[in-house]
């Protein structure tokens, strides 16, 4: 196509990738007036974030204050210290820190968004400055008839990982759908949901229940569509454009071919990392497999595009974090039609009668531990040179109960998982590790020693179930101890556990307004970045859930304000031109 008939379209702002961080700065720069494009790689809206459990890490947030929990600015601070090491000395921490309710405030006061507490949400870690609640919110559940026909441009949530497409909040909603074989209050409500489910598949060919990360991506959009963003999707960018050494734009391709977005105040970058870069991985993240042995659960057309394009542009890349990954222990999901689906193991883990083996047939840590510290124990356990993995076993009333990853729990059938060879069954603890290659001995000993402690609700080896973040994550209405329980009645059940990651840390590197810095640390007139383009203000820790979208949101809020011309808290008006 010749230039001079090339399509062009013009606007202040555009952002590129449509996760919550891409859509809170598009959203944010609108409502300030601003004419903001926003444009999608994939045929749907929502990224990663679409995928997640919708969680945000705000301490502070107006929801925690408005219950009488008003915590001194100190202690989040200090927990982020004992964390983060010397990485809590960025700059951008404090400005996220000041900037975090605001943002809530902001969204709840301007758009569709309502958010939901989580004050009952403790951190992961009981360090100095831990809380056991209040630095939590997630978006409240949403009817998706409200998008009207944009509700097909949503993307649905994980299907592996949700009932028939419906997704189920933590808390209340998730707890029914366990008890539901015990409790006909519980099996009222299950059946309930389902009916309305199947309802809206055979009226919209989706579920309409949003709930979790769906809810949240899913209210941002309807803000976004309130507040006149053009929203583009099926169209990656080609290039940035450059003048003067100041971005200007980008080449996007599209449906109906290549479009010159023309931004005159810059571009965001919120592309979603680089979980699906193979030659990233191998460079970044080759203890957790590299780009052949690594099963990310994020969308696979999350592969890198916002790094490659703000290197092109002078950009550089932070890869050198504690973790370049947001580790998740993942299960491969056969497919009869594509390669195998990768399931992220988020709940199960930490309930009574399940437990987590090396190859060789022993623990290696809390199995009620974070998806994070879990797999950073798998990587610390596995030998020089093989590759990670383990895994994951249940009796078989843990199984009935909980559910093994794919496999669901009663009253739905485990046939089709063992006969695809994704869930191995035993009698005996003996044929379970016959089938899963684990000496049989070490396993029988591991479980026997397992059982003796967890009886009393004690975990000597590991310490499961002492941290409130552990009790928690376990059975309220199970004793002494939430988390633990013996595996004791066969037939015994096994999934294998590969490397995974929820998301990406690595990023290129920014200041405290979101701009993003050259190889000089110098900022790039009319560059961006937010969310997991962003190398991660955690430093590559994983203090608390919600820290990926807590600071994604905020800096997509800051961003916004920035390009708008307006002040940031903490920040001078020299780092906001």
């Amino acid at each position: 196509m010749e230039a001079s008939s090339e399509r062009r379209l013009a606007c202040d702002v555009l952002v590129i990738g449509s996760g919550a961080s891409g859509l809170a700065a598009a959203v944010t720069a609108a409502h300030f007036g601003l004419r903001v494009v926003l444009a999608e790689k994939a045929p749907v809206f929502g990224g990663t974030s679409a995928w997640s459990g919708g969680w945000l890490w705000i301490p502070r947030n107006p929801l925690a204050r408005a219950a009488g929990i008003d915590e001194p600015p100190e202690a989040p601070r200090e927990y982020l210290r004992s964390e983060l090491g010397n990485r809590a000395s960025d700059p951008r921490l404090e400005v996220f820190l000041e900037n975090g309710p605001e943002m809530v405030a902001f969204f709840q006061d301007h758009t569709a968004m309502r958010w939901m507490d989580g004050n009952a949400v403790p951190d992961f870690h009981e360090t100095p400055g831990a809380a056991k609640g209040g630095r939590s919110v997630t978006a409240m559940p949403y009817d998706g008839r409200e998008l009207g026909d944009w509700i097909g441009k949503l993307r649905p949530p994980l299907d592996v990982a949700s009932l028939w497409g419906m997704g189920i909040a933590s808390g209340a909603d998730m707890r029914h759908f366990f008890r539901a074989s015990r409790s006909p209050r519980s099996a009222l409500y299950a059946t309930g949901r389902i009916a309305r489910h199947l309802r809206d598949l055979a009226l919209h060919r989706r579920g309409m229940q949003l709930v979790n990360g769906n809810a949240l991506v899913a209210r941002l959009l309807r803000s976004a569509l309130d507040k006149g963003v053009t929203l583009l999707d099926s169209a990656p960018v080609l290039a940035l454009q450059r003048q003067g050494g100041r971005v200007t734009g980008a080449r996007l391709s599209t449906p109906r071919g290549a479009l010159l977005v023309e931004a005159v105040r810059g571009v965001v970058l919120a592309t979603g990392g680089f979980p699906h870069d193979p030659a990233r991985l191998d460079a970044l993240a080759p203890q957790a497999g590299g780009g052949a042995g690594h099963f990310s659960a994020a969308p696979r057309a999350n592969t890198g595009d916002g790094l490659r394009l703000a290197e092109g542009a002078g950009a550089a890349v932070d890869g050198e974090l504690a973790s370049n990954v947001a580790l998740a222990p993942v299960s491969l999901v056969p497919r009869r039609d594509g390669p195998p689906a990768h399931f992220p193991h988020l709940v199960e883990r930490a309930k009574p009668g399940i437990i987590a083996v090396t190859p060789q047939g022993r623990r290696f840590v809390s199995e009620a531990d974070s998806y994070h510290d879990f797999m950073r124990a798998l990587i610390a356990a596995t030998p020089p040179g093989e590759p990670p993995h383990c895994w994951l076993i249940a009796d078989h009333k843990a199984q009935r109960r909980w559910g093994l990853g794919w496999s669901k729990p009663f009253p739905f059938p485990l046939g089709p998982a063992i006969r695809s060879g994704y869930l191995k069954r035993g009698r005996t603890l003996e044929e379970l590790a016959r089938a899963c290659a684990i000496p049989g001995v070490a396993l029988a000993e591991t479980v026997a020693r397992f059982n003796a402690h967890a009886e009393r609700g004690e975990d000597p080896d590991f310490q499961r179930g002492e941290s409130l973040y552990n009790r928690v994550q376990g059975d309220a209405e199970h004793g002494p101890n939430p988390s633990l329980g013996p595996l004791l009645r066969g037939p015994f059940y096994a999934v294998r556990i590969v490397p995974g990651s929820l998301g990406t840390f690595a990023g290129v590197r920014t200041d405290a307004a979101a701009r993003v810095l050259d190889r000089d640390g110098l900022p790039i007139p009319g560059l961006y970045a937010v969310g997991n383009d962003m190398a991660s203000v955690m430093g590559g820790h994983y203090p608390s859930g919600g820290i990926t979208l807590g600071p994604g949101m905020t800096f997509g809020y800051i961003a916004g304000r920035v390009l708008a011309g307006l002040p940031v808290t903490g920040l001078s008006q020299e780092e906001t031109p």
